[in-house]
C-alpha cells in the first residue's frame, strides 16, 4: 500500500476510548462499508441524515455528547466491529493482486481522471465518467492493486441543479469546505506540498489533497491558494468549466501539476494510466524527464509510450476535448523556450485527421499516439473508436485492432441496496462480495427465495417513494405552489404500481424525450386502469448545453399536466444520492441513447444488479449482456442514417414492449404473492449482470490487459 503523508486540520476531539474514529472517518471506504455508516449513524442520526459526511458529524458533536455514548454499550460494540473491520481491511496482505502477481517489485500504477465520483458529500463529478473513476479506485483498493489516483479538487464542484417554476434549469455553485470533508492536505518534508505549473507568461502554484479511498491514495490538485495570483486561483473551481482556455489551464494544471506531484513525492509509476483525454498534457512532463541528459525525442517518446495506458469513452465530439491550434501554441511555447520542446512536434501528436492544415490540438489523438494501450468500455464502443482513431496508428498490424475493449462496471458494495445485500449474505454466506469474481458465487442467485427477494425489493422502492416525495415537497414550497398540491403529493409513487426509472446526463444523443413521443399513448399507459404505470426521472443539462435544459423543461411542463400529473416525477439536482435510490427503487431502467454513441452506460449495470429489469437500446454495454430472459431491448441493433426514422423505428418498439410484455408481467399475479414470472427475470438480471459487470472483473481485466503486460 503506498502511504501519503499527510496535516491534519480539522480540529476534531475525541475521547480517548473512540480516538479511531478519526481514522474510520477519513478513509472513504465507509462509503462502502454498512457498519461504519451505521455507527456514523448511531453517533447523531439528525446530523448524519443532514450532512451524510463523518468529518462534518465529527467536528460538530459537544462534548457532553460523548458521555451517553461511552456508557452505551451497543455503541461501543459496534465502534469496535468497525475499528476491527478497518484494521482488517487495511491490513491484509492476502488480495486477488497479491495471489496474482506473489512479490511486486515495481512502483504504482497511477490513473488520472478529471472526476472522481466517490459520494454524494464530496461532489467533484457531474456523472458517469466521475463515478466509473471512483468505482475503478474502490475495486483496485479491495482487489490490492498497488495503487494511486490523481484528479482536480473543485471548490465550487459541478454545479447545483434546482429547477424554476416553469421547469427553467439554474445553475448555483455553494462552495465545498474541504476543511469539513475527508481531505488532508499532502505533506512533503514535513512541510505542505506546492508544486508549480508553467502557463503562458508564469507559472501556478498546485497543492495536492489527500483522499485516502481504502488503500488506494487519491490525490487532488488545487489552485486556490495564496501563492498563485487572484486571477489563477479560480482555475480548479469548477468542474468542466466553459471557458475553452479556462478549460486548457485545468488540463495543464491536471496532467502536468499531477506528474510533477508524483515526482516531488519520490513516486516512480510503473504504469500510467490516462482515463479519457483530459489528462493527457501530463505526457508532455513525461517527455521533459524522460529527454533530461540529452535523449532524442523519438527515443523519449517511445519511453513514455510503453508504459502507458489510455481509455477513451465515448466518439461523441464534445467529450474528445480539442483546442484551437492558435490557443493550443501559446500554451505549447513555454515548453519550447524553457525545455527544448518543438511545438510543431506536440501539436502533430495531436492532431486527429489526415494531414489537414492548421488542425486543433485533440487531446484523445495525443493520448492515443502516446500510449501503448488503447482501450474502450464497451465491445461496442470499442468497434466504433477503433473505426474512428486506428488511421492515427499505423504500426498497428493489419488484422489487429488498436481500440481493445474492456467494458465498464460497478462497484457492488457501493450500489446494491441495504436490504438486498442482507438477503445475499443469508442465502450466499457473510463473505460472498469476496467472491465475485467466481461464477459460482452468482449460479447461487437462483436460490434466492422469491418472497425474500420482492420483500426486499419492495423495501427500496418504498425508501425511493418517501424520498421522492420529500423532495418535491420542497420543490413545490419553493414555486408557491398551494397547501393542496403539497398535499396530494403524499399519494405519488405508490409502490404498487409499475415504476419506470430515466436518470443520466440530458445530453441529446441519450434521447430522454424518445418515451414521450407519442402523448396520446403515454397518457394511456400511465393510467391504465389495471397496470398503470409511473415515470420517474432525473438529470443535469451542462450549463451550456441548450437543447438538453429545453427537454428538461419541456418534461416538469408535461409533468404539471393533467393525465401526467402524479405519473411522471423529475427529480431536480441528480447526484449519487438520487442516482443510487433510482437504480435500487425502480422496477424498470429504461435507456434510450442513439445507437451507437453510448460508450457504455453503468447505470444499468447498477440497476441489474439490485434486480430491477433493464429496458434498453442495444447499445454501450446492453448487447453483451442482454440475453431475452434477464430484460428487454428496444428495437435491434439496425442504424437508420435519419435521426426522425431512428426515433420513429425505437419509439414504435418502446411502446410496444411496454404494453404487450412489460406491464402484463409485472402485474401477473396473486394476490398477496410477488409476481412469479417477474421475480425469476429480477434473478437473472443480477446474476447475469453481477458475474460479468463488476468493477472487480473491470480492474482485473485492466491488470490482464493493460497493466501487467505493460510492466513485462
Amino acid at each position: 500500500m503506498i502511504e501519503i503523508p499527510y496535516l491534519q486540520v480539522a480540529d476534531i476531539r475525541l475521547p480517548p476510548d473512540v480516538e479511531r474514529l478519526r481514522d474510520l472517518a477519513y478513509n472513504l471506504c465507509w462509503t462502502w462499508n454498512p457498519k461504519a455508516r451505521r455507527l456514523f449513524a448511531a453517533i447523531d442520526r439528525g446530523d448524519w441524515a443532514r450532512y451524510r459526511n463523518p468529518v462534518q458529524l465529527l467536528l460538530n458533536i459537544k462534548p457532553e455528547h460523548w458521555e451517553r455514548l461511552l456508557d452505551d454499550e451497543s455503541f461501543m460494540t459496534a465502534y469496535a466491529a468497525a475499528e476491527r473491520s478497518l484494521d482488517r481491511y487495511m491490513g491484509t496482505t492476502d488480495t486477488w493482486f497479491t495471489r496474482r502477481v506473489g512479490d511486486w517489485k515495481h512502483g504504482p500504477i497511477v490513473y488520472f481522471s478529471m472526476e472522481y465520483g466517490l459520494h454524494a458529500s464530496l461532489p467533484i463529478y457531474s456523472g458517469g465518467l466521475g463515478v466509473l473513476s471512483g468505482d475503478h479506485c474502490k475495486s483496485a483498493s479491495d482487489l490490492g492493486l498497488p495503487f494511486v489516483a490523481v484528479g482536480l479538487l473543485y471548490h465550487l464542484g459541478y454545479f447545483r441543479q434546482a429547477l424554476d417554476a416553469d421547469g427553467i434549469q439554474q445553475h448555483s455553485y455553494p462552495e465545498i469546505d474541504f476543511v469539513r470533508s475527508p481531505l488532508r492536505p499532502v505533506l512533503e518534508s514535513g512541510k505542505e506540498l506546492v508544486v508549480e505549473v508553467p502557463l503562458p507568461g508564469r507559472t501556478v502554484a498546485v497543492k495536492p489533497w489527500l483522499a485516502q479511498v481504502g488503500r488506494v491514495p487519491l490525490l487532488l490538485l488545487d489552485t486556490d491558494i495564496a501563492a498563485n495570483d487572484p486571477a489563477d486561483r479560480p482555475i480548479t473551481n469548477v468542474l468542466y468549466v466553459r471557458g475553452r482556455e479556462a478549460r486548457l489551464s485545468q488540463e495543464a494544471v491536471l496532467g502536468i501539476g499531477g506528474a510533477r506531484v508524483l515526482a516531488a513525492l519520490g513516486i516512480e509509476p510503473a504504469v500510467w494510466h490516462i482515463n479519457e483525454g483530459h489528462s493527457s498534457l501530463l505526457q508532455l512532463e513525461r517527455l521533459r524527464m524522460a529527454r533530461d541528459g540529452g535523449v532524442a525525442w523519438d527515443e523519449a517518446l517511445d519511453a513514455i509510450r510503453e508504459r502507458t495506458a489510455f481509455t477513451t469513452h465515448t466518439p461523441v465530439p464534445a467529450g474528445n476535448e480539442q483546442f484551437d491550434r492558435g490557443l493550443a501554441r501559446v500554451y505549447l511555447d513555454v515548453w519550447e523556450r524553457d525545455f527544448g520542446f518543438d511545438t510543431s512536434e506536440v501539436l502533430r501528436l495531436g492532431e486527429a485527421d489526415h494531414g489537414e492544415p492548421g488542425q486543433p490540438l485533440n487531446l484523445t489523438a495525443l493520448a492515443i499516439k502516446t500510449s501503448a494501450y488503447v482501450n474502450g468500455v464497451s465491445r461496442l464502443n470499442s468497434e466504433v473508436g477503433d473505426r474512428m482513431w486506428r488511421h492515427l496508428r499505423p504500426d498497428v498490424e493489419d488484422g489487429k485492432k488498436l481500440v481493445d475493449d474492456i467494458t465498464n462496471g460497478v462497484h457492488l458494495p457501493t450500489w446494491m441496496g441495504p436490504e438486498l445485500r442482507d438477503l445475499m449474505v443469508r442465502t450466499l454466506g457473510p463473505d460472498w462480495l469476496e467472491t465475485t469474481l467466481d461464477p459460482a458465487t452468482w449460479e447461487a442467485v437462483a436460490d434466492l427465495p422469491a418472497h425474500g427477494l420482492w420483500e426486499a425489493h419492495q423495501a427500496h422502492k418504498a425508501r425511493l417513494g418517501r424520498f421522492a416525495r420529500s423532495r418535491l415537497r420542497e420543490q413545490l414550497a419553493r414555486h408557491g405552489r398551494p397547501w393542496s398540491e403539497l398535499h396530494e403529493t403524499a399519494d405519488f409513487l405508490a409502490p404498487d404500481v409499475l415504476t419506470i426509472g430515466f436518470a443520466r446526463r440530458f445530453a441529446t444523443y441519450k434521447r430522454a424525450g424518445l418515451l414521450f413521443a407519442d402523448l396520446h399513448r403515454l397518457r394511456a399507459l400511465v393510467n391504465h386502469r389495471e397496470r398503470p404505470i409511473q415515470i420517474v426521472l432525473a438529470g443535469k443539462a451542462h450549463p451550456a448545453d441548450r437543447p438538453g435544459q429545453e427537454l428538461i423543461k419541456h418534461i416538469f411542463s408535461l409533468s404539471r399536466e393533467h393525465g401526467f400529473r402524479g405519473r411522471v416525477i423529475f427529480l431536480e439536482n441528480y447526484d449519487m444520492r438520487i442516482g443510487s435510490m433510482m437504480v435500487q427503487g425502480c422496477d424498470v431502467w429504461l435507456n434510450t441513447p442513439r445507437r451507437p454513441l453510448e460508450a457504455c452506460g453503468t447505470s444499468g449495470q447498477k440497476a441489474a444488479i439490485n434486480g430491477v429489469l433493464n429496458f434498453s437500446i442495444l447499445d454501450g454495454w446492453w448487447p453483451e449482456a442482454f440475453d431475452g430472459s434477464n430484460g428487454w431491448a428496444i428495437g435491434d441493433d439496425s442504424e437508420h442514417a435519419e435521426a426522425w426514422r431512428q426515433d420513429e423505428v425505437d419509439g414504435t418498439s418502446l411502446y410496444k414492449i411496454l404494453e404487450d410484455e412489460i406491464a402484463p408481467r409485472f402485474y401477473d399475479r396473486r394476490d398477496g404473492e410477488p409476481p412469479v414470472g417477474w421475480v425469476e427475470t429480477m434473478k437473472r438480471s443480477i446474476a447475469s449482470v453481477g458475474a460479468l459487470f463488476s468493477s472487480h472483473r473491470m480492474v482485473r481485466d485492466y491488470a490482464e490487459k493493460a497493466y501487467l503486460p505493460l510492466v513485462r
